[in-house]
C-alpha cells in the first residue's frame, strides 16, 4: 500500500510532467475506474462512449488539473481514490445527461416536422444522407417558421425551448409557471400543428 508521502510525491511528479509517475497512476487506477463508470452506465445503452472512454476522460482531467496545481490538499491514497472515483462518476453522469438531451432534441424535431399526414415515420428518416439538400433545408425551415407563426409569443418560446431539448421542468422555471401548465401548452401546440394542413 502506498504511504501518504508516496501519494503526495506521486502527485508532485505528475504535476512536474513526470510520465513515469503518470503511467504508474494509470496502471494502478484505470481498471477500477472503468468499473466505476460501467456501474453507472449499466443498462443505459449509451451510443457514444463506454466505461473505458469515461475512465480515460476522468484521468485526462485529473492529469490536467494536477499539472495546474488544483489538488494541494491531496495527500493520501484514500483521498486520491475518492477524487478519481468521483471524477469518473461525474463524467458518466454528464455522458448520460448529454445523450438524454440528444434524444429529447430528436423527439422535438419529430414534433415540428410532423406533416399532419398521420404517418408513423419521422420525416428525418426520409433524408437522403447526413446533410439535407439546400431545397429540403429551405423547405424544412419554411415549415418550421410557418408552424411557429401559428403560435403567440409565449407558446413560441415554449416550442423553441422544447425543440432545444429542455425538460418540462426547465421550461416551467424559465416561464415562472408550473409543470402542468407547460404540459397543457405543449398539448395545445401539438393540436394546433396537427390541424395545420401542409401547403
Amino acid at each position: 500500500m502506498q504511504s501518504d508521502d508516496s501519494v503526495a510525491q506521486l502527485v508532485e511528479k505528475i504535476k512536474a510532467g513526470d510520465e513515469e509517475a503518470s503511467r504508474a497512476l494509470w496502471n494502478r487506477y484505470f481498471p477500477q475506474l472503468v468499473r466505476v463508470a460501467q456501474q453507472k452506465l449499466v443498462g443505459r445503452g449509451t451510443r457514444m462512449a463506454d466505461g473505458e472512454d469515461v475512465a480515460l476522460s476522468a484521468l485526462r482531467s485529473f492529469f490536467r488539473a494536477a499539472a495546474d496545481d488544483r489538488f494541494p490538499d491531496l495527500l493520501d491514497r484514500d483521498g486520491l481514490w475518492r477524487l478519481l472515483s468521483v471524477m469518473t462518476y461525474r463524467k458518466a453522469v454528464d455522458l448520460i445527461r448529454h445523450e438524454d438531451r440528444q434524444k429529447r432534441r430528436v423527439l422535438g424535431e419529430s414534433v415540428i416536422l410532423d406533416d399532419g399526414s398521420g404517418s408513423q415515420g419521422c420525416p428525418m428518416d426520409q433524408l437522403p444522407g447526413p446533410d439535407p439538400t439546400p431545397e429540403l433545408a429551405a423547405e424544412l425551415a419554411e415549415a418550421c417558421e410557418r408552424r411557429l407563426g401559428l403560435l403567440n409569443a409565449d407558446l413560441q418560446a415554449i416550442a423553441i425551448w422544447k425543440l432545444e431539448g429542455r425538460t418540462n421542468r426547465e421550461i416551467a422555471e424559465r416561464c415562472g409557471c408550473s409543470v402542468p401548465t407547460v404540459e397543457r401548452s405543449l398539448h395545445l401546440i401539438r393540436k394546433m400543428w396537427k390541424r395545420e394542413k401542409p401547403s
